[in-house]
């Protein structure tokens, strides 16, 4: 989860996530160099004993100001491409989950199973336990098993939902009447948060993600556990 007057991305907890924040410190850093080469041409310039009239006209000048800006898009398109593939490729999922978007609840079913199937809640501030999260607990989390991929089918039932847990870098569209899909792998066993990130009408804010990952073993506990209640 995020923690106050935190500045950049939470910690990744899935593969992607990690390539997201590799490529991000890769483009902030072309972004810094780039100012700073600005910068100091703005500042350069503005001496009038550095100041040459003629110098526009310099085929030396268009020929790196038009090869320049090439490369460099090419150095950010080029990895970015890479996780585009990346977050669209899903080859032979562990288990596959469908949520389905509701003002403002989602609701889960667990497609490889006949009978989990649940719908998930924002725990009211007054009921809320010591050390629960205030606007991100829910009555009934999502449980999935550790280091598997997990394929999510994501639709909406009444207007336009977003489907969206940061630290696993997933943030895919609920749509009524559409199915849209993604994936996701947990390195580590915990709790990752979410939220409904479409405003979707009065109470958008209340609709939280809530994704708890356990061993296979504790997984198989729980789905019992669920398929008997």
């Amino acid at each position: 989860m995020a923690h106050p007057s935190q500045l950049g991305f939470q910690d990744a907890a899935a593969p992607i996530m990690e390539e997201l924040l590799h490529f991000h410190d890769h483009t902030l850093m072309i972004v810094f160099l780039i100012s700073t080469l600005v910068l100091y041409m703005i500042t350069t310039m503005m001496s009038t004993k550095l100041t040459n009239t003629n110098s526009m006209d310099a085929q030396e000048i268009e020929m790196i100001w038009t090869i320049l800006p090439a490369i460099i898009m090419i150095v950010i398109a080029l990895p970015s491409l890479r996780i585009l593939y990346l977050m669209d490729e899903v080859n032979d999922p562990h288990l596959t989950i469908k949520s389905v978007g509701h003002q403002w609840y989602w609701s889960y079913e667990f497609t490889d199973y006949d009978t989990i199937s649940f719908d998930s809640y924002m725990i009211p501030t007054q009921d809320l336990k010591p050390g629960q999260l205030r606007l991100l607990e829910v009555d009934n989390r999502m449980v999935v098993p550790l280091e598997s991929t997990i394929r999510m089918l994501i639709s909406a039932e009444d207007v336009l939902h977003s489907w969206a847990v940061p630290s696993l870098g997933v943030k895919t569209d609920a749509i009524p009447g559409r199915l849209n899909q993604t994936t996701f792998i947990t390195t580590r066993p915990g709790i990752y948060y979410g939220q409904c990130s479409e405003i979707c009408g009065a109470n958008h804010s209340f609709m939280p993600i809530v994704i708890e990952t356990t061993p296979v073993k504790t997984f198989e506990t729980w789905s019992t556990m669920m398929m008997e209640t």
